[in-house]
């Protein structure tokens, strides 16, 4: 039998994602804190610019389970191209690129809004030994994603949550058949007013779609291209 390759469990992916999840779990906690005691109701006026600014220094990953699930998803689809809204200091990204180089095929693509972050998450991927099939762009996701230039087989949106609809609204005439868009976070109850449309919209079976929700973490919603 011939065992299929698996960068995440293996050095240099599987070092680098240990050592980047456990600067999230010790980071993140007391600079949400400080974040939400001093600006916590300034953050609903914000624009997106400044939002990525002030949190600039928070990794807010996806679960580790999450990623798991992200890796097989790109296994078994084999998307060509594999987009990401929101790539912090890059733990999603490396799933997603360890599953593509696994696979043989495809790129990913994900955006940044903070310059230091994306620098950040170019350099984990290099570490990681993913840097030939990951690309993170700089700057505003509807500026970049509206450039893609090839049919789009898999989405991770894991940014700004109230952009969560329009960003795919605008990336949905790039996408195939059957291809698949994850959003993470949409069961946290902080979020449930910004992500209302969006699972509205991907749970409606008017809009083309076969949605599931997986209750892991802060809740992941797994939707299918169906028309």
């Amino acid at each position: 039998m011939t065992v299929m390759p698996n960068s995440l469990a293996t050095s240099p992916a599987r070092d680098v994602l240990d050592r980047l999840f456990l600067a999230a779990e010790r980071g993140d906690p007391p600079l949400l804190a400080e974040l939400f005691g001093s600006h916590g109701e300034k953050l609903g006026q914000v624009t997106p610019s400044e939002q990525a600014e002030l949190f600039g220094e928070l990794y807010i990953p996806v679960s580790r389970e999450c990623g798991q699930l992200l890796y097989s998803l790109i296994r078994a689809g084999r998307p060509q191209t594999v987009v990401e809204f929101g790539a912090s200091f890059g733990i999603a990204t490396i799933h997603l690129a360890a599953a593509v180089k696994d696979n043989g095929t495809g790129r990913v693509i994900s955006t940044e809004l903070n310059a230091a972050k994306a620098q950040r998450a170019r350099q984990n991927l290099a570490e990681a030994g993913l840097a030939d099939v990951a690309e993170v762009v700089v700057g505003d996701a509807f500026d970049t994603l509206a450039r893609l230039d090839a049919p789009v087989g898999f989405v991770l949106l894991d940014g700004w949550k109230n952009l969560y609809l329009d960003l795919l609204k605008l990336i949905e005439p790039r996408l195939t058949p059957g291809a698949m868009v994850v959003a993470d976070d949409t069961e946290a109850a902080s979020f449930t007013a910004q992500l209302a449309g969006y699972l509205g919209y991907v749970r409606n079976p008017a809009s083309g779609y076969v949605s599931v929700t997986f209750p892991e973490g802060d809740g992941v919603e797994v939707s299918c291209r169906a028309a």
